[in-house]
């Protein structure tokens, strides 16, 4: 590869964490939401199943016809951050792990309301030994 190749390359990349790092980051709006803060497991599982499990399907499973599991690999916290989950609740996602059209915002939910929506999904995940 030539000299103006790996420049390109290693820009490219800079520019690619940058965007990340900005899709990534919680809304500001969730500011006093402290990381680690106590939540609550029962009210998170009234909430997603309120909110989520009609595409999500019930413990976050996933279904075969709206929505994907986010009892998965890919939903590890070291691949989608807490902050990631916050901007689907308020921003909506463009599909792009799996063909099920994009998610729309859920404009009902609070950001207090989605801490505890996280809070039970990531306690699924562990109870299924994903970290």
């Amino acid at each position: 590869m030539t000299r103006k190749g790996v420049i390109g390359v290693i820009v490219l990349a800079a520019m690619c964490a940058g965007i990340l790092a900005l899709i990534l980051r919680p809304a500001q709006d969730t500011a006093s939401i402290q990381p680690g803060a106590a939540v609550d497991l029962v009210l998170g599982e009234r909430l997603f199943s309120q909110n989520c499990a009609v595409c999500h399907g019930q413990e976050a499973a996933g279904t075969a016809q709206s929505g994907p599991p986010l009892v998965h690999k890919i939903y590890e916290p070291s691949h989608h951050a807490d902050g990631a989950f916050y901007l689907a609740v308020s921003k909506g996602v463009r599909a792009h792990h799996w063909q099920f059209g994009n998610m729309p915002p859920i404009n009902d939910v609070s950001m207090e309301e989605t801490a505890h929506i996280i809070g039970y999904v990531r306690a699924l995940q562990r109870q299924n030994g994903i970290y």
